[in-house]
């Protein structure tokens, strides 16, 4: 049986009315049941709503947040977590003040933004927190992670911006389609490293592990495992990679990949 079962949240555990469809919990607990652990992988941070859908997947486990930066074992608060150097946040600061972009900074357990646009304030939303702009400087640790927010025309002229050879990372979300989010990370770390730091920590084979996913952010993950899953809603890059296909977001796409996990 599939041993590890890694849940996209955006478009794949969440879908465009923001919330998690009801069926898909008793899901997970058929697949928690059988013996399999799940985890989130996803580009949302390790707080706010988010942490609250990785605990009822797994309250004891590990998981994969802000695109493989942020790798945290919940119960012990443990990370293997990487960080995107001082002087290149610097940089992107200088560049958000100059160009009036929206820019968030990300460490494993908060965020900043300085940005008091709507775009923000609905993200906040989408996150579970309170939207509370603050300096840049006053956020405590290092930063595992920034990300443009951008109306999405804007996408293709960020990605090719210099970014001090950091990795950028694109995804959307069905609760914000006017958006994109352009995750910017450290080089190697990504959902794929990530997820063979779980694997590694549970003893468990890449061949045997799940990869449920729509987006571009969960591509270099499902090269990698031995069961690549991809939504009914996923981008047709995603499509081509994925060994399984299942049913749109909205329509039970997760719960039929679950049930799959347990027959293969």
């Amino acid at each position: 049986m599939i041993e590890l079962i890694c849940v996209d949240v955006d478009g794949t555990l969440v879908g465009s009315s923001g919330d998690v469809a009801a069926e898909v919990w008793p899901a997970v607990e058929r697949a928690r049941a059988a013996g399999a652990r799940l985890v989130i992988c996803s580009g949302r941070p390790a707080f706010g709503l988010t942490r609250e859908l990785a605990e009822r997947l797994d309250p004891q486990g590990w998981h994969v947040f802000q695109n493989g930066a942020s790798i945290v074992h919940l119960p012990s608060g443990r990370s293997r977590s990487g960080h995107v150097p001082r002087d290149s946040v610097q940089r992107l600061v200088d560049r958000a003040r100059r160009t009036g972009r929206i820019l968030e900074l990300y460490t494993d357990t908060e965020y900043a933004v300085e940005s008091t646009d709507d775009r923000a304030r609905r993200h906040a939303g989408l996150l579970g927190v309170p939207f509370t702009p603050r300096p840049f400087g006053e956020l405590r640790g290092d930063v595992v992670r920034a990300q443009w927010l951008v109306p999405l025309p804007e996408e293709a002229a960020v990605l090719v911006e210099d970014h001090d050879g950091l990795l950028l990372t694109p995804s959307t979300s069905p609760v914000m389609p006017d958006t994109a989010f352009v995750s910017i990370t450290a080089p190697g770390l990504d959902k794929a490293g990530a997820v063979r730091v779980v694997a590694e920590e549970y003893g468990i084979a890449l061949e045997r592990v799940m990869m449920v996913g729509d987006g571009g952010n969960d591509l270099q993950a499902m090269r990698i495992v031995g069961f690549p899953v991809a939504m009914g809603n996923a981008e047709a890059e995603v499509r081509a990679v994925a060994g399984h296909h299942v049913a749109h977001v909205d329509r039970g796409g997760l719960v039929e990949a679950l049930d799959l996990a347990m027959t293969l």
